[in-house]
């Protein structure tokens, strides 16, 4: 058996492995952007470039979120702060990403819908998560 010399928290092990299982919707979510940019789905420039940007932070935040759940362990955070350290970018890579896509919802659209609310909620889910894992960083 292989032996690590990181060892995760059961909360940051469990979370990672849920994490890294979102992976397959941002695939599936890639394979719908071809489809876009391929002209099979009718968008208007707005909604590609809502989708694109939707997908990018889906990709990046995932990415992010892994390595925040190591950082989290690496703290002196317990209770609501830990949770929060370990939770916030993973809820902002659901939240910014659906709110991207939440808010070009509807045919033909040329602005965001009131939707766009998910993705600044993700926002500050984001800037929670990493301010508060941050300060627990500089503090431990």
């Amino acid at each position: 058996m292989f032996e690590s010399s990181i060892a995760l928290s059961d909360a940051s092990r469990v979370l990672a492995g849920i994490v890294l299982l979102t992976v397959i919707t941002i695939e599936f979510g890639g394979t719908f952007l071809v489809r876009v940019v391929s002209g099979k789905v009718p968008m208007t420039e707005f909604q590609k470039s809502f989708a694109r940007a939707g997908h990018a932070h889906a990709g990046v935040l995932v990415t992010l979120s892994l390595i925040t759940l190591v950082l989290a362990d690496a703290t002196d955070l317990t209770g609501a702060w830990g949770w929060i350290s370990r939770i916030g970018v993973p809820a902002a890579a659901i939240l910014m990403s659906g709110g991207f896509f939440a808010a070009m919802a509807g045919s033909g659209r040329t602005s965001p819908n009131r939707a766009i609310v998910i993705l600044w909620a993700g926002a500050a889910s984001l800037a929670a998560g990493t301010l508060s894992l941050g300060i627990g960083l500089l503090t431990t």
